[in-house]
C-alpha cells in the first residue's frame, strides 16, 4: 500500500522475481514525495524532495539506469560543497523516478484502503465499496498513520509510536522573465525559509522561471495549519526579499503542506514486521531523511518476503 518511494522499490523486486504484487495508492499521482506540481499554464515544480544522493551501490545502480533511460539526470545546483555525492533529479520532473520504477507495475490510484484486518493466513483490505484478501501486506505510509489503519492497541502501532515526522510547507512561485535570479540554490536552516531553489534550473525543465522554497521544520510547525492561500501571503514576500525583488514580478504562487516531510526521530531498522511475518511496514521513517532510505526499506521487506519463500 503506497506509491511511493518505499512501496515500488518492494512491488519493483518482488515484479521481477515474478510475483504479481498489487499497490494501491489514494492519490492521483505515484512517487509521494517525489512530486511534481503542474499547471494549467505549463508550469511545473518538483515540490517535495528535491535530489536525490546515494550512498550504496544498489542505489547508485537505478539512479545510473534511470539516467541512461531519460528518467533522470545530473544537476549541477551549487550545494555540492555539503555533500560530495552527485545531486540527481528526475526528468522532466522529480516523480519522473518514480514512473521510472513503476513501469509494467500493477498501481491502483485514487483508491484509499481505510482498515486492515486478519483474515486466517492474510490480511482483508477495506477499499471503497468492497474488500478484498491478500496473503501479504506491506503498508508504507507514516508510521504515525499506521494506527489509523491497524488500531493504537496493534502490537505493530505500539512498535513503531516512537517515530517521529516533521511537516514542512513548500512555496511554489514563477517570477517574469526578467527577474533576478542571484543563486541556483540556497539553504539555510536557520532561515525561516530554510530551503530555496531555481526549480527552473534543472535539466529538462521549461523556460519558465520557477522557484521551490521550504519552510524550516519550526515555520513549518507553527504555521501547518493555514490555509495554501495564507501560507502564501505569509512566505511569498519572504522569497521575494531574499532574490532581491518584488510580488510585480510574480506570475504564480501556491503553497502546499507535507504533514510528515522529514524523519527527526527513526525507527532504528529497516522494516517492522508482524509476528506471522505477513503484514510488513516500512519507509524512509524507518532509517532515516533521505530518498535512498525509502528505496532501502522497501528492497529490504522484498528481500525478507522472497527469503520467506525459499524452502528450507
Amino acid at each position: 500500500m503506497g506509491a511511493g518511494m518505499a512501496g515500488l522499490s518492494c512491488a519493483r523486486r518482488l515484479a521481477d522475481a515474478g510475483y504479481a504484487p498489487v499497490v494501491f495508492d489514494k492519490g492521483r499521482g505515484i512517487g509521494g514525495r517525489l512530486a511534481t506540481r503542474r499547471t494549467p499554464e505549463g508550469l511545473q515544480f518538483d515540490h517535495g524532495a528535491q535530489y536525490v544522493t546515494a550512498r550504496s551501490a544498489g542505489f547508485d545502480a537505478l539512479l545510473k539506469e534511470a539516467r541512461t533511460a531519460g528518467a533522470a539526470a545530473l544537476w549541477t545546483d551549487g550545494a555540492e560543497g555539503t555533500d560530495d555525492r552527485p545531486h540527481f533529479v528526475g526528468t522532466p520532473g522529480m516523480n519522473a523516478l518514480a514512473k521510472h520504477l513503476a513501469r509494467g507495475l500493477d498501481i491502483r490510484q485514487g483508491i484509499q484502503v481505510t482498515a486492515l484486518r486478519e483474515a486466517g493466513r492474510g490480511w482483508t483490505l477495506t477499499l471503497p465499496g468492497e474488500a478484498q484478501v491478500f496473503d501479504r501486506v506491506v503498508v508504507t505510509v507514516p508510521a504515525p498513520q499506521l494506527s489509523e489503519l491497524l488500531g493504537t492497541e496493534h502490537p505493530m502501532s505500539r512498535e513503531v509510536a516512537a517515530v517521529r515526522l516533521d511537516p514542512c510547507v513548500t512555496l511554489m512561485a514563477a517570477f517574469d522573465p526578467n527577474a533576478l535570479q542571484p543563486f541556483i540554490t540556497r539553504a539555510d536552516p536557520d532561515d525561516p525559509l530554510a530551503w530555496i531553489a531555481q526549480d527552473s534550473s534543472k535539466p529538462g525543465r521549461s523556460a519558465s522561471v520557477c522557484w521551490v522554497a521550504q519552510a524550516g521544520t519550526a515555520w513549518s510547525a507553527a504555521h501547518l495549519d493555514l490555509a495554501p492561500d495564507a501560507l502564501v501571503a505569509r512566505m511569498l514576500p519572504m522569497l521575494c526579499a531574499r532574490l532581491g525583488t518584488d510580488a510585480t514580478a510574480v506570475r504564480y504562487a501556491a503553497a502546499h503542506r507535507w504533514r510528515y516531510a522529514r524523519v527527526r526521530v527513526p525507527f532504528g531498522r529497516p522494516f517492522a514486521r508482524d509476528a506471522s511475518a505477513t503484514l510488513y511496514a516500512g519507509g524512509d521513517w524507518c532509517l532515516g531523511p533521505r530518498v535512498e532510505a525509502a528505496w532501502s526499506s522497501g528492497e529490504a521487506i522484498a528481500q525478507d518476503i522472497l527469503n520467506a519463500s525459499i524452502p528450507e
